[in-house]
């Protein structure tokens, strides 16, 4: 589980890389006479500053990259499962592509917007402690009930060692996603409901060392 945490903030760090958004360039950056000429057209960059940690230049260098790689201005599911799949050609990147497009894509309709990429990112990269775990536990609420179940738990898991394929050493067997699940859900779950709520979700990660850890990890990329 621990893994699964780490895996979902390294991979918004490589869905920048993929964008060419953490290569930074000194080239000047036109702000909203640029903004404007796009379908769609984000908010403004007033409006994006006081809605999430990210300064005015930093919000122009990321909506260059996402600009350069999506010129429509959203970005769609395929396209998550492309950038994905680069960067883990040794397995299946798709499902968890897809949950990661889900948590991404707010007002569920299908697309990520440029406000929608970077609220999201906002949260992973400066959020506090409690923003991000809120975040990770609507990546695992998948049908948005405000619960996690173990089947929940376990496709998310399921997707993760999928995506990571042959990078697992020694390699793992079938069940040892399960096996995984199993233990740290009945550890979640403390008054054995059989669904795991945010606050049970967020007492246990601030309790693990090692998921403490992984959330302090990319604070200063920007």
């Amino acid at each position: 589980q621990t893994v699964g945490i780490v895996v979902l903030v390294v991979a918004s760090i490589k869905l920048l890389h993929i964008l060419g958004i953490i290569n930074f360039s000194e080239d000047s950056v036109e702000d909203e006479l640029e903004l404007s000429a796009v379908r769609h057209r984000p908010e403004g960059l007033g409006q994006l500053e006081a809605q999430t940690r990210f300064s005015r230049k930093e919000l122009q260098i990321l909506y260059r990259g996402f600009k350069n790689e999506c010129p429509s201005g959203i970005v769609n599911e395929e396209t998550f499962k492309d950038i994905y799949a680069q960067f883990f050609p040794q397995g299946d990147a798709s499902t968890y592509a897809h949950f990661l497009f889900n948590a991404f894509d707010t007002d569920h309709n299908g697309s990520v917007s440029f406000e929608d990429f970077v609220m999201g990112l906002s949260i992973l990269l400066r959020g506090t402690i409690q923003e991000k775990l809120k975040w990770a536990f609507n990546l695992y609420d998948i049908n948005k009930d405000g619960y996690i179940t173990k089947e929940e738990m376990l496709d998310i898991m399921k997707a993760i060692y999928d995506m990571m394929g042959k990078c697992t050493y020694p390699v793992l067997k079938e069940e040892t996603p399960r096996q995984h699940v199993e233990v740290f859900f009945q550890k979640m779950d403390k008054n054995k409901d059989g669904v795991v709520t945010i606050d049970e979700f967020i007492d246990c990660c601030q309790n693990d060392e090692n998921i403490m850890r992984s959330m302090h990890l990319f604070e200063n990329v920007l």
